[in-house]
């Protein structure tokens, strides 16, 4: 048994920790949690625990149903939220076959899988989130069928009493109780929106505290008799919530991405790597806008990239180059902005990794930087630029995804397909719905 293991048993025993929960995800990014006894967690450690793959969507096939949880005990922590009267704990897991093989439907394995290749070529992957959602009076419509924001404030705006503000300061409590940085927060754009960031991490450790923190939003917007949500687009006046993230890589203790002396002080590894993300972005965007709603998001305005383009400080972009610190050689990054805040964020990583990665291996030449507001320019002149758009519905990313030979090999064959039936259905669902809209335009009209 190693160190970290004997701290789990021991701080389970000195808490009197009554419940263990042990999280993992399924393909589309939701959370799984089973409660395990205090007794049982040393068996989990070394043999992991048995459970029925095939009821976890993308998981397993029906044949190959037996899977185990084998918990990850660096993930170990008490759960705030759950009280000092029976304490709970919680580990997030990977996911195994009998033979102690890793699962080919875990996302968690995937993520991983992509920063092995990372460190087989000498890269540390960091990642840092800002990450947003709405904050609501109810999860349930009014007999309108409308939705109500919890509060009116605007960007950055201090209304005194506000819930959303009380709500935001007692999430980062809660995330810094589980071990969780932050770096800032604040109302977003929209009416009852809000953004927090955290502060950067290893990208799976990152990917494990997105999971955690959309655990903690959710959970304390109840206790203030809110309804919290990462839904992309929940409101058609308002701006969506996105998940832009900031990559960088490390060799050792030196920014791979920095050369003091370049264009926006990107070294050609950092230009190789946004290449590879720009050339790949139509085939990963699936993966990282995986509902029919993300693409009300991706077109509906609000600052939100619709087309593949970079550019330093440019906002309109689908990846930007930030430049808050251009002496600093450590804080050298690219924000990529097209993941939305509902996306699986092991598969949304591993998507933009692989391709970041596989520009690298392949040497992928970076074009001219836009300068130009992308969204202000007409279609004749995006295409002149040679500015291609991301695909408009989930139907049409789903079709570039199934061609692409990069998007099969970051996610593997069996969760490939799986991901790719899911959202099928996902779609055969949604163009056979008639909508309100439809009925309130067309009713009385023909």
């Amino acid at each position: 048994m190693d160190r970290q293991q004997e701290f789990v048993l021991r701080t389970i025993e000195e808490r009197d920790v009554r419940f263990v929960r042990l999280w993992f995800t399924d393909v589309v990014g939701s959370l799984k949690s089973v409660a395990l006894a205090p007794a049982e967690v040393e068996g989990a450690f070394s043999e992991g625990l048995g459970f029925d793959g095939s009821s976890i969507e993308g998981l397993s096939r029906i044949s190959e149903s037996d899977m185990l949880l084998k918990p990850d005990p660096s993930t170990f922590q008490i759960l705030p939220w759950r009280g000092e009267d029976e304490p709970t704990s919680r580990m997030f897991c990977d996911v195994l076959t009998p033979d102690q093989e890793p699962a080919a439907g875990d996302p968690r394995h995937v993520l991983r899988r992509q920063l092995d290749q990372a460190a087989e070529m000498g890269f540390t992957v960091y990642t840092h989130p800002e990450v947003e959602f709405y904050l609501l009076d109810s999860e349930q419509p009014d007999a309108h069928g409308q939705l109500h924001p919890a509060d009116r404030a605007g960007y950055f705006d201090h209304l005194t009493g506000s819930v959303s503000q009380d709500l935001r300061r007692h999430t980062v409590n809660m995330l810094e109780a589980v071990g969780i940085s932050v770096e800032f927060s604040h109302n977003e754009v929209g009416p009852g929106q809000n953004e927090i960031d955290l502060r950067y991490a290893d990208a799976l450790t990152m990917a494990d505290n997105i999971m955690t923190f959309r655990t903690i939003v959710k959970e304390v917007a109840l206790q203030h008799g809110k309804f919290a949500t990462f839904m992309p687009k929940p409101f058609s006046e308002h701006p969506g919530s996105a998940m832009h993230t900031h990559f960088s890589l490390f060799e050792g203790d030196s920014n791979a991405f920095y050369a003091p002396n370049a264009e926006f002080n990107l070294s050609t590894t950092a230009r190789q790597f946004i290449a590879g993300v720009l050339l790949h972005a139509p085939e990963i965007t699936a993966v990282t806008n995986q509902f029919v709603n993300s693409y009300k998001r991706l077109w509906g305005g609000g600052e939100a990239p619709s087309h593949v383009s970079w550019g330093h400080n440019n906002r309109s972009a689908l990846m930007r180059v930030p430049l808050y610190k251009p002496t600093k050689g450590g804080s050298a990054r690219i924000e990529f902005r097209g993941i939305d805040s509902a996306a699986n964020p092991y598969l949304a990583y591993a998507a933009v990794i692989g391709a970041g990665l596989k520009g690298i291996r392949e040497g992928y030449e970076l074009g001219e930087a836009v300068t130009e507001d992308v969204w202000a320019l007409t279609t004749a002149e995006r295409k002149a630029l040679g500015i291609n758009p991301l695909p408009g519905t989930l139907h049409e990313a789903l079709r570039q995804m199934e061609e692409s030979e990069l998007v099969a090999e970051i996610l593997g064959e069996q969760l490939f397909e799986i991901f790719l039936r899911n959202k099928r259905q996902e779609w055969d669902a949604y163009r056979v719905n008639v909508s309100p809209f439809e009925v309130s335009q067309y009713l009385g009209a023909v």
